[in-house]
């Protein structure tokens, strides 16, 4: 299964329905999403793709509430606090918006830690954990839009890059 992971969009809507309209044509129904979306408008192009979103929230949600609702309307949004472990298709993730926020044995339990916050894509490995931050979906800090799609089984990683208008 392959799932599209995003973070730091921080209302970016030219770059977020850019990264999930090239999510969406590479076959992805999920995302995962590592927080700071900011504004809950941020989450309409995901309910206009119809894709399904898991995500947590980052330091800079000022209006959680209104994120909540927002995804309350939309079908198969779902956003929690972070840090949040779930399981998808027999693979156990930690979703977290910053990586202090978990220790090294919470990161072992997990087979994938997907993570956010310093809008610098990241991928590595601890002992059999894969590590991902896919980079800043805004691009403001770096100039790239980036995110990125996860296979699950293989855990290859192919890291996406669009304009942002």
């Amino acid at each position: 299964m392959r799932v599209g992971v995003l973070a730091d969009t921080h209302d970016r809507l030219p770059a977020i329905g850019q990264l999930v309209e090239k999510l969406v044509a590479s076959g992805v129904s999920l995302v995962m999403h590592a927080g700071d979306y900011c504004s809950a408008f941020s989450l309409a192009p995901f309910r206009q793709a119809n894709v399904a979103v898991l995500g947590v929230f980052g330091r800079n949600d000022g209006d959680r509430e209104g994120l909540k609702a927002f995804a309350d309307q939309s079908m198969g949004t779902e956003l929690y606090e972070s840090p949040h472990s779930f399981e998808v298709g027999g693979h156990r993730i930690m979703l977290v918006h910053e990586l202090g926020e978990i220790n090294r044995r919470s990161i072992e339990a997990h087979e994938f830690v997907l993570y956010g916050a310093t809008h610098r894509q990241d991928t590595r490995t601890i002992g059999e954990t894969l590590l991902l931050n896919p980079g800043e979906a805004c691009g403001w800090l770096h100039g790239e839009c980036t995110g990125a799609i996860l296979d699950l089984e293989t855990h290859e990683v192919e890291i996406i890059t669009v304009m942002g208008g």
